[in-house]
């Protein structure tokens, strides 16, 4: 995917409020950002920011996180955000780094249209894989969830698999989300591949963990 280059990028993200920088300072205190002790939701490469935008917007009783590793996209999704949005935080970050930014603070996280790495030596850097898996447990509460959208085939059945070999029970599966059941909140890759007639495939997997 070849990104566009935001030319004022940089002026947007330092005039934003939404945007937490240096995100590793507020490990353990994620609580203490949004003041309140509300569950936090967190979405994994939110690209432009449709849907975590909307989800803030829809359910205030909720605190959303939205990750993006790149700064143009990041600037257009801060475009975005409507004045006073207390429930919404955006971090600029590599996924790679979610552990050190976060501790045993998320409910649920959203992997919506990620990168599907389709050549085998990349599998690892699926944010499916037992890589990234290992992180989330290290940031989750005790009973997560995870929610996956894909228009990719092979990652939706790879991502099953490991979901299911790493605990993970798979409680809702859909080989085409919209023809069973049409969201109320999408992405803007999802309306895309919506509006061609291509299926979305979906899973919400639950996982029980330790007691620390």
């Amino acid at each position: 995917m070849r990104l566009r280059n935001v030319k004022n990028k940089e002026e947007i993200m330092n005039q934003s409020t939404c945007l937490i920088r240096n995100p590793e300072e507020y490990f353990g205190k994620w609580k203490q950002v949004f003041s309140n002790s509300h569950p936090i939701y967190v979405e994994i490469g939110m690209g432009k920011g449709q849907f975590i935008i909307q989800n803030a917007l829809a359910h205030p009783e909720n605190n959303y996180i939205g990750i993006e590793k790149y700064d143009s996209v990041m600037a257009k999704a801060l475009l975005k955000v409507p004045e006073g949005i207390p429930n919404l935080k955006m971090v600029r970050a590599d996924a790679l780094s979610i552990d050190k930014i976060f501790d045993h603070e998320i409910n649920g996280i959203y992997l919506n249209f990620s990168d599907p790495w389709p050549k085998k030596r990349h599998h690892l850097r699926r944010l499916s894989s037992r890589v990234f898996l290992e992180k989330y447990d290290s940031i989750f509460q005790k009973e997560p969830w995870i929610e996956m959208r894909t228009d990719n085939r092979e990652l939706f059945q790879y991502s099953l698999v490991s979901f299911s070999s790493f605990g993970y029970t798979l409680e809702d599966v859909s080989l085409n989300l919209h023809q069973d059941q049409m969201p109320t909140i999408t992405t803007e890759y999802e309306d895309k591949f919506s509006n061609k007639n291509m299926p979305i495939y979906f899973v919400r997997c639950t996982k029980v963990l330790k007691t620390r």
